[in-house]
């Protein structure tokens, strides 16, 4: 039985993330019928140093967890929690444990930290690499021009 292939993409490098915090990333996913879709994910790296993701969704509404104040946690930083209506999530596990979507769970996505780099498994996604247009400029260098006083 042969090997399968997985999708491995880095999001960031491990240490982008402090110890207790989270980060928002904004990807593009294929859906089944290969259309490009929005894929927001949510990385947090544990006070013990594990990195754990999810899809950036409340399971009740739909919204980014963030929404609104930009913070992913509850005051004390113990748990997650969604800014529009409050569900509470467990870290680890995703389990709303108080809220609007108590006993739902937060969709997990495959993280693996490999070469201090964190990466995403199993997804495919879009990536930004498509061929250059007619009218593109493809000198990334910074245009300096001296003008005499």
């Amino acid at each position: 039985m042969g090997a399968r292939e997985i999708d491995v993409f880095v999001i960031c490098a491990s240490d982008e993330i402090e110890r207790g915090s989270a980060r928002a990333f904004s990807l593009s996913r294929f859906d089944e019928s290969g259309e490009s879709r929005p894929f927001p994910i949510v990385v947090i790296r544990t006070h013990g140093n594990d990195y754990v993701g999810y899809v950036n969704a409340c399971p009740h509404d739909g919204v980014w967890l963030n929404i609104g104040s930009g913070d992913f946690f509850t005051q004390d930083r113990a748990f997650l929690k969604c800014g529009r209506h409050g569900a509470t999530f467990e870290i680890d596990s995703g389990l709303c444990i108080d809220g609007p979507c108590n006993g739902k769970s937060l969709q997990p996505i495959a993280l693996a930290v490999v070469d201090g780099e964190v990466c995403l498994c199993g997804e495919r996604l879009v990536e930004d690499d498509r061929p250059f247009g007619a009218f593109d400029d493809h000198d990334e260098t910074m245009d300096i021009m001296i003008h005499p006083d």
